[in-house]
């Protein structure tokens, strides 16, 4: 289970490489996300996060983080 502290770091939590670098873990998509879960999670937070990001995204939540959203505009690039 989430804790607050963990929700509103992961609200704010941006990708440090790759294609989506910079975008809101929130905002990435979903097939990214389950790809990477089959290719594995990096380890320490990031892959938590993503681990994270990828049971919201298949249980359709991801409207949850609208209100927590530290820039009213999604870095959706």
């Amino acid at each position: 289970m989430l804790d607050q502290q963990q929700l509103l770091k992961l609200a704010s939590y941006r990708m440090p490489f790759g294609k989506y670098k910079s975008r809101l873990l929130i905002d990435l998509p979903e097939p990214y996300v389950v790809w990477f879960a089959g290719k594995g999670f990096p380890a320490g937070e990031l892959g938590e996060m993503l681990a994270i990001v990828l049971e919201i995204k298949v249980n359709g939540l991801e409207y949850l983080f609208e209100p927590l959203r530290t820039d009213s505009r999604p870095n959706r690039q």
